[in-house]
């Protein structure tokens, strides 16, 4: 097969980059030799199929070489629109398109049903500053620090168990269906948390992220009991307010765990077991909250999330729910925004209707125009489908960001050599292209959650203690330095470990700190907080060694170059096509001169965060002393 190309990354072939906004015209290109005619097969959001004859002219350069072009239009659709090539040549006709990994970039030949490009197609939207360039922290309330003089547990609930040692591991006391009977709790609140403010801001954390604090019977509270009321074991609605003045004066934002998809069975609104001083749906079909829920035969088999007894799932488009959670004057978005909440979480935001969330975005804009609204989606967001749906999280009417999981596994993918560096670059510009470039900025990049195994523990898993924390620091310093908000999961700043939930939910180690670690985490927050260039200057990556990732980012006359190495035995020679000019090593604050020509030497396990001092070419001119 004779030269047929075309590289959705690179905009010679397609201008402009990327997603772009409504009523943009985008042109496409695809180039080859001897190639009589090239038609672009589109589908649009709407499902309609077009092929467009392309328009043909030569390369100069290379006289067996024709271009062919054409431009669209997005019109006043959102959505993504597919795209690839038919080809006809030699009396043959074949197809080009997308790459056998879906990652965008150069693409393949195909006999017959080519893998389409994808255009992500989007209404112009801005996320809030004080977001995207910021640091988030995310905080299991229970596990973080318990406020109350000599420890005392405030409120403790029936028929569970408080752990002896602030120390111990967390478990769980299940029967023998592998249903959990006692919840476990160590005894944190949010007087603790105010208590630690002074800690999260010296870190440099600009947000807190809150796993559930409303009222719930189990320790993790994605079972909600109440969503207008604070668990009595955090404290109350006075708490919290003065939770949110305290951190706003230090410039810290408060953002909920909004659970919506479904509520806990021990709740005001089910009320299973008669814990409530409320007529709930199991109770009675004359219940206000009745409608709300999925009753195959009632009261006792009912529709709940994956299967889990004690979480029924709520139907989240029937009006009176909808006015509860989004549109009543009191209802849980307004009340908590009003105490001072900037923005929400969403929990499984793939059982949430795109109607719900686009519903609750407009009312918490119309509260606070600056909030934020962050979507729980483990894979790519641009082109997520659930339940037989394509999701609408990102054509500007939804979501600000997610929680970026792609991330986190690309980034342990590379570490742990599943991955070599230039696939890492290959995915990381995949969610480049396909996202928004306000949602890419705004993603929440991080390396664990309560959800996942701690991201020490999954290094020390696969290497020696030592090595481990050698590739936790390179993943920090590739978190700080990478478009998207770092976010980071109480205590991975202070080597917490831990496996699969519940062991991932442990304490806060409080004076047994691994200082080594926590001095990582705040050299490179420091770096990250006082850079224009990382917070919100554009990304290029270089191809090196397959051990090593290098990336600029660049912005008006700030430059700053991330190298990394992961191999934990070898140093790496590596050239890269950079600036002329004077270097300083962030990290060690010693200074190199380097050009496109130099040879740049990275050391096992090393990393360079190479900021420009002065520009030669500039020299050259006269312009600086």
């Amino acid at each position: 097969m004779s030269y047929i190309m075309h590289d959705s990354q690179n905009t010679w072939f397609r201008n402009p980059f990327g997603a772009v906004e409504t009523g943009r015209d985008i042109t496409l290109k695809i180039e080859g030799d001897d190639i009589d005619e090239a038609y672009l097969n589109l589908i649009y959001p709407s499902g309609e199929n077009r092929s467009v004859r392309m328009n043909k002219e030569q390369k100069v350069q290379y006289p067996n070489t024709f271009v062919f072009s054409t431009t669209i239009n997005t019109g006043d659709r959102r959505g993504l629109i597919f795209y690839s090539f038919t080809i006809k040549q030699y009396g043959r006709v074949f197809f080009y398109g997308n790459n056998q990994e879906f990652l965008g970039g150069e693409g393949k030949i195909y006999n017959n049903n080519p893998i389409s490009y994808q255009i992500t197609v989007y209404r112009e939207c801005e996320s809030p500053k004080w977001y995207k360039e910021g640091i988030v922290y995310q905080i299991f309330v229970d596990r973080f620090f318990n406020g109350n003089e000599c420890c005392k547990i405030e409120n403790p609930k029936s028929n569970s168990f408080i752990y002896a040692r602030w120390d111990d591991r967390p478990m769980y006391i299940k029967n023998n269906d592998g249903s959990i009977v006692r919840w476990d709790f160590y005894g944190g609140n949010l007087l603790g948390v105010i208590k630690k403010l002074g800690y999260l801001h010296e870190l440099g954390v600009t947000a807190i992220y809150f796993n559930p604090i409303f009222e719930a019977s189990s320790s993790h509270r994605y079972d909600t009991g109440d969503y207008k009321k604070i668990d009595p074991m955090f404290g109350d609605e006075d708490i919290f307010k003065k939770l949110c003045v305290e951190a706003e004066k230090l410039g810290i934002h408060i953002i909920l765990d909004g659970v919506f998809s479904h509520t806990g069975s021990d709740s005001i609104y089910f009320n299973k077991y008669g814990n409530y001083d409320s007529v709930g749906a199991y109770q009675s079909k004359e219940s206000p909250y009745y409608e709300w829920y999925q009753f195959s035969y009632y009261p006792d088999k009912y529709e709940c999330w994956w299967g889990i007894g004690n979480q029924p799932n709520v139907n989240e488009l029937v009006p009176s729910y909808l006015d509860y959670i989004i549109y009543d004057k009191d209802s849980v978005i307004n009340k908590w925004m009003n105490l001072g909440a900037d923005g929400w979480r969403l929990d499984v935001a793939d059982e949430l209707p795109d109607k719900f969330i686009k519903e609750l975005k407009k009312e918490m804009k119309k509260n606070k125009k600056d909030s934020v609204l962050i979507g729980e989606v483990w894979e790519d967001a641009s082109n997520k489908v659930s339940y037989g749906s394509r999701r609408e999280y990102l054509y500007g009417d939804e979501l600000d960001s997610t929680m970026n999981y792609p991330f986190r596994d690309d980034v342990i993918g590379f570490l742990l050599g599943n991955i070599d560096s230039r696939m890492f670059i290959r995915k990381m510009m995949s969610l480049k292209e396909n996202y928004p470039r306000e949602n890419f900025y705004s993603m929440m990049n991080m390396l664990g959650t309560h959800d996942t195994e701690r991201i020490l523990t999954v290094f020390e898993n696969n290497r020696s203690r030592q090595d481990a924390v050698k590739l936790l620091k390179i993943a920090v310093a590739i978190q700080m330095t990478l478009p998207g908000v770092p976010h980071i999961y109480y205590g991975d700043e202070v080597g917490v470990t831990g496996g699969k939930d519940p062991d991932n939910r442990s304490t806060y180690p409080w004076g047994k700190e691994d200082n080594d670690i926590l001095s990582h985490y705040k050299k490179m927050l420091r770096i990250r907080t006082r850079s224009t260039c990382l917070k919100k200057g554009e990304l290029r990556f270089y191809g090196t060694d397959y051990d090593v990732i290098a990336f600029e980012r660049y912005y008006k006359n700030e430059k700053v170059i991330t190298v990394v190495n992961r191999n934990l035995s070898s140093s790496k020679n590596i050239t890269l096509d950079i600036l002329e000019g004077e270097y300083e090593n962030m990290l060690t604050e010693k200074k190199e001169v380097l050009d496109s020509k130099t040879s740049i030497k990275v050391g096992p396990a090393e990393i360079k965060i190479l900021k420009l001092l002065i520009d030669k070419r500039i020299n050259i001119l006269g312009i600086n002393s």
